[in-house]
C-alpha cells in the first residue's frame, strides 16, 4: 500500500508493470500475492487479447453477409513486426568466419578471343609480355528454327510409303532445347505462363497458352516415372526423412501437399486431405492405400480410446487380409453398421498403418522428422520432434510484467545455448557427453521460473524428451525440420504466383516438376541440363536415383542404425 501511495498520479498501470519486479518486495507472504495477481493479468491480457481477434472477425464476417467491407489488412510496421516476429534464426546461428571463393572456378569458358593493340600508335621499342585475361561471361538468345524436308520413298510392289523420321525430341511442333526452357523457367524460376509467353514472343518465338500448357503438363510420364524412383531411393537412404504439409489449391479446392525430403532428395505429392492417411499415401505415391486388420491396428484402437463393443466387432472380422478401398469401407458398413465420423476415420488409419508397416513397395521409414502435429503420431517408430518448431512457442509468449520479461529472456539464453551444444554433439558424439546432455535436459526443462505461462511452456516441452532427444541415440538426425519447411514453402511462393492448379493432369505436373527441380539442385545437377538430356533421351546425365544411391553410400545417413553400439559424427 504504501509503494502505491507514494507514486506520481501520471504513472499509468502499464509503466507500474513495466517497473514492478516482485524480487525486491521483501514481505514475502506480499510478494506471493503480488506474484498470483501479476500471473493473473498475464492470463486475463491474453484471454482479452483472443476475444478481441475473435470479435473482430466476426464484426468483419458480419459486416460481409450486409453487402460491406471487413477491416482492412494493413500490415503493421517494422517496430510492430519486431513484436510478432516468432523466428530465432539469431539464437540459433553461431556466426562463422566469411571465406570468399574464386566466382571463376566453375565457369566453363566456352571460346577464347584475342584482343590486339595496333603496333602503328606504340614505341619502337615495345616488347610483347603475354596476355592479361578477363573473364566476361555472356548468353545468346534466339531462336534455332528448322525446316525438315524428310524423305519419302513409295515402294509399288507393298503399296507402302516410307518416311524419314524425326530425331529424338522434336516430336510436335516446337524443339527439346525450347521444351526444357520452358519447363525450367515455369517450374524451376517460377515465371507463370503469361509471362513465359511475353519473354518467348521477345526472342521470336510463336507460341499460344494451350500449346505452351500442353509442353508444360501433358506427355511426361517418363518424368513422373522418375519422380517415382527418386522417391523410392530417397526412402532407402536414410531411416529418418522430414515431413511437412502445406495447403494448395486445385480447381479452386482446398488440397493439401505433402513434402518429404532428406539431404539428397525432395519430393511432393498433392493429396486431398490432411490426414494420416495422406501421410501415408505420400509415402506410397502411384499406389493405392490398403487396409490390413490385424493385432497392431486393433493395438491402436485401444490407444484412440475407441470403444471396446467397437474392436470386439472389429476382432470377428477377417485378419491378416489386405483390402482395397472400396471393398473395406463395404465391409465396415455391412458389419460394423452405425459408426460414427470419428470411430470410422480411426478406423481407417488404424488398418492403413498396419497395411503401410506390411508393404514392401517402398521401404517403410524408422523416424520421421516433423513438426508434433496429431497426423504424424503412430506412423513410424519413432518421431524426431523440430526443436526450432518448439522453441517458436516460447517466442510467442507476449509478458507484459517486467520480471517475466527477464525471466524469459533469461530461459531462452539457457535454451538456446542447450541447443547449441546439441549441434556440437553431433559433430562429435561421445558417451560421456550423451549422459550430460540427456542430464542437463531435465535440469533445464524442470525449472519453475513464477512465471505461469513460460512455466507451462517448459512443461510441455517436458513432456516431449523422447522425442526431441532421438538425436542423442542416433546423431545422424537433424535438429530441425527446416529442409521440409522451405520445400512447403517453395509450394507457397508457387502459390502466390499461379494461386493453383485447374486439373489433376496439371496438379501431377507441379508435384512432379517441383521434386525434379528441389532433387538435381540438392545433387548439384542443373536442373535445364536435366530436362533437355531427358527430351533427347542422350543418356548424358545418369539417373537420379542412381546419384542418389552413390552419394548415400558416402555420407552413410543411416549409420547408428547399422551399428547400435556406434556413435557416429556427422560430416
Amino acid at each position: 500500500m504504501n509503494f502505491m501511495t507514494q507514486l506520481p498520479d501520471y504513472i499509468s498501470v502499464a509503466q507500474i508493470l513495466e517497473s514492478l519486479d516482485v524480487i525486491n518486495i521483501e514481505d514475502e507472504q506480499l510478494r506471493k500475492i503480488i506474484e498470483i495477481l501479476l500471473n493473473r493479468i498475464e492470463q486475463l491480457e491474453s484471454k482479452v487479447s483472443k476475444v478481441e481477434a475473435e470479435n473482430q472477425k466476426l464484426q468483419d464476417e458480419n459486416n460481409r453477409l450486409k453487402g460491406e467491407k471487413g477491416k482492412p489488412k494493413i500490415k503493421p510496421s517494422r517496430a510492430k513486426n519486431k513484436e510478432t516476429n516468432h523466428s530465432s534464426e539469431k539464437e540459433r546461428h553461431k556466426p562463422q568466419p566469411h571465406r570468399k571463393s574464386s566466382k571463376n572456378e566453375n565457369i566453363n569458358i566456352d571460346r577464347e578471343e584475342i584482343l590486339v593493340i595496333s603496333l602503328e600508335q606504340m614505341p619502337s621499342d615495345v616488347q610483347f609480355k603475354g596476355y592479361e585475361e578477363v573473364l566476361v561471361q555472356d548468353i545468346k538468345l534466339g531462336t534455332d528454327n528448322i525446316l525438315f524436308r524428310k524423305q519419302k520413298y513409295y515402294s509399288p510392289t507393298k503399296g507402302k510409303t516410307y518416311l524419314a523420321e524425326m530425331p529424338v525430341g522434336y516430336e510436335g511442333q516446337f524443339g527439346p532445347n525450347l521444351k526444357a526452357l520452358c519447363v525450367a523457367l515455369y517450374y524451376g524460376s517460377n515465371m507463370t505462363e503469361g509471362k513465359l509467353i511475353e519473354f518467348l514472343s521477345d526472342i521470336g518465338i510463336s507460341i499460344s497458352s494451350g500449346q505452351l500448357s500442353n509442353v508444360l503438363i501433358k506427355n511426361h510420364e517418363d518424368f513422373h516415372t522418375e519422380k517415382g524412383e527418386i522417391l523410392n531411393a530417397g526412402l532407402e537412404s536414410s531411416p529418418w526423412q522430414h515431413f511437412d504439409q502445406t495447403h494448395c489449391r486445385v480447381n479452386g479446392e482446398n488440397y493439401n501437399c505433402n513434402v518429404v525430403c532428406n539431404p539428397l532428395y525432395t519430393t511432393y505429392h498433392t493429396t486431398r486431405k490432411k490426414d494420416r492417411l495422406s501421410v501415408i499415401d505420400a509415402l506410397i505415391p502411384g499406389h493405392k492405400l490398403h487396409y490390413l486388420l490385424n493385432r497392431e491396428a486393433l493395438e491402436l484402437l485401444e490407444i484412440w480410446n475407441i470403444s471396446s463393443k467397437t474392436i470386439q466387432l472389429l476382432e470377428k472380422l477377417p485378419s491378416e487380409i489386405e483390402w482395397e478401398e472400396d471393398a473395406f469401407l463395404e465391409l465396415l458398413s455391412t458389419q460394423v453398421p452405425g459408426l460414427g465420423k470419428n470411430h470410422h476415420s480411426r478406423i481407417l488409419e488404424a488398418t492403413a498403418i498396419a497395411a503401410y508397416h506390411r508393404q514392401t513397395k517402398y521401404p517403410a521409414i524408422t523416424v520421421l522428422v516433423c513438426d508434433d502435429a496429431p497426423q504424424f503420431k503412430l506412423l513410424t517408430s519413432d518421431i524426431a520432434l523440430c526443436w526450432i518448431h518448439d522453441g517458436r512457442h516460447y517466442k510467442k509468449l507476449r509478458p507484459l510484467v517486467a520480471s517475466h520479461k527477464k525471466r524469459l529472456d533469461k530461459f531462452l539464453e539457457e535454451y538456446w545455448d542447450y541447443y547449441h551444444q546439441l549441434r556440437d554433439y553431433r559433430h562429435n558424439p561421445t558417451q560421456e557427453s550423451k549422459e550430460q546432455l540427456r542430464v542437463r535436459f531435465g535440469d533445464l526443462f524442470s525449472t519453475t521460473t513464477g512465471y505461469w505461462e513460460l512455466d507451462d511452456r517448459i512443461r510441455r516441452t517436458f513432456d516431449k524428451e523422447v522425442e526431441l532427444l532421438m538425436v542423442l541415440e542416433h546423431p545422424e538426425l537433424p535438429l530441425h525440420n527446416n529442409p521440409a519447411e522451405l520445400g512447403a514453402r517453395t509450394m507457397v511462393l508457387r502459390r502466390n504466383i499461379s494461386y493453383g492448379t485447374r486439373t489433376l493432369e496439371g496438379t501431377k505436373a507441379w508435384d512432379t516438376f517441383l521434386s525434379l527441380v528441389a532433387t538435381t539442385r540438392k545433387l548439384g545437377v542443373s536442373f535445364f541440363e536435366y530436362v533437355r538430356s531427358r527430351i533427347c533421351q542422350n543418356c548424358e546425365i545418369p539417373s537420379l536415383s542412381k546419384i542418389i544411391n552413390e552419394k548415400a553410400m558416402i555420407l552413410q545417413l543411416g549409420l547408428s542404425w547399422n551399428s547400435a553400439s556406434l556413435l557416429s559424427p556427422i560430416y
